[in-house]
């Protein structure tokens, strides 16, 4: 446990810490003497707000300041807890799945969230609590409950995510032996890279959320084992799920190889089929072809013609049922 802290407010609490600086949109909202701020602004100038007004750990402020994603983690003090927790979040400009940092720091009667990109899971639950049957359902059992709240808010949001995914692979398991093979592997790629990343933003956090429940304890008047058990429970039963997932796009990654090379397969046994019919009729065209004397009707008129082609006809009927009897056709 790391020194003893001050966190008292000190300063005003201003939106703007100076005339040249961009404002900060703070949004604070209170009940039950419980008090929750959410910053949504950069993450250099939430740093600066939160040195001016209260006494954190400067090197908890230098989290909050990094453009670096932080790990996973739960920084336990005498006054305060910080928290760093990620959330997947669909980036549109880059068309993939990618972390969403969230930092929160706990306190009693105080919960400070600062998350470094938008979530729109956290910022529906600050909304909500501004009605005052919200506030008294999320805020009136201490700043350990209301952490619990917004966490369990955040995976709650995690499981739509996952029901998307696995209507894609549903959609592309249907479509594998339908559509074209370019779009199957594109899909199956995208699908891929969402599963992978979103592995990559769960499976960090497992150990830090068995750890949250104890220093939080403090912050609430009621056990918040239970609670923050479901939370655990959530967080593998999303593990479970991107688990199944992975097998899922495993096996159609499999599957859609199967299916190129046997159309692959189909490919090469038509050319191969017309190849061996276009060789004899090519060989008797070429023999018909070198004008010598001898060949049979190679001089009777009309018949020097139609002779070859019957010769072709038959040749190419023949050959055609011999693959048909080999059941090649």
């Amino acid at each position: 446990m790391a020194s003893r802290l001050n966190i008292g407010r000190r300063g005003r609490d201003r939106a703007q810490i100076s005339p040249e600086a961009p404002a900060l949109d703070v949004q604070r909202t209170e009940a039950h003497g419980l008090s929750w701020i959410n910053l949504q602004a950069p993450t250099e100038r939430a740093g600066d707000w939160l040195a001016e007004h209260y006494e954190f750990h400067p090197l908890d402020l230098e989290d909050v300041r990094s453009r670096r994603r932080q790990r996973a983690k739960i920084d336990v003090y005498e006054t305060y807890v910080f928290v760093v927790l990620h959330f997947p979040r669909f980036d549109k400009g880059a068309g993939r799945m990618m972390p969403a940092e969230l930092n929160v720091f706990v306190a009693d009667n105080l919960v400070i969230t600062i998350p470094k990109e938008p979530m729109k899971a956290l910022q529906g639950l600050w909304r909500r609590c501004q009605q005052q049957s919200e506030a008294d359902k999320h805020m009136s059992r201490g700043s350990g409950h209301l952490f619990y709240e917004i966490v369990d808010t955040m995976f709650d949001y995690c499981f739509p995510i996952l029901d998307k995914i696995g209507f894609k692979l549903d959609a592309i398991e249907d479509e594998l032996f339908e559509g074209s093979s370019d779009e199957s592997v594109r899909d199956i790629s995208q699908a891929k890279h969402e599963i992978l990343n979103y592995r990559k933003i769960i499976k960090p956090q497992r150990p830090t959320l068995r750890e949250l429940e104890e220093p939080l304890q403090r912050y609430t008047p009621h056990d918040l084992e239970l609670y923050f058990d479901d939370i655990v429970d959530k967080n593998e039963r999303i593990w479970d799920l991107l688990e199944n997932y992975k097998e899922v796009v495993e096996s159609l990654e499999a599957t859609n190889e199967s299916v190129i090379t046997h159309r692959l397969n189909e490919i090469l046994r038509t050319l191969t089929v017309l190849s061996a019919i276009v060789l004899p009729l090519t060989l008797i065209a070429g023999i018909y072809g070198m004008n010598t004397e001898g060949l049979p009707f190679a001089s009777s008129g009309s018949a020097s013609f139609l002779v070859p082609i019957g010769l072709m006809v038959i040749s190419m009927v023949g050959m055609l049922s011999w693959f048909r009897r080999k059941k090649w056709l």
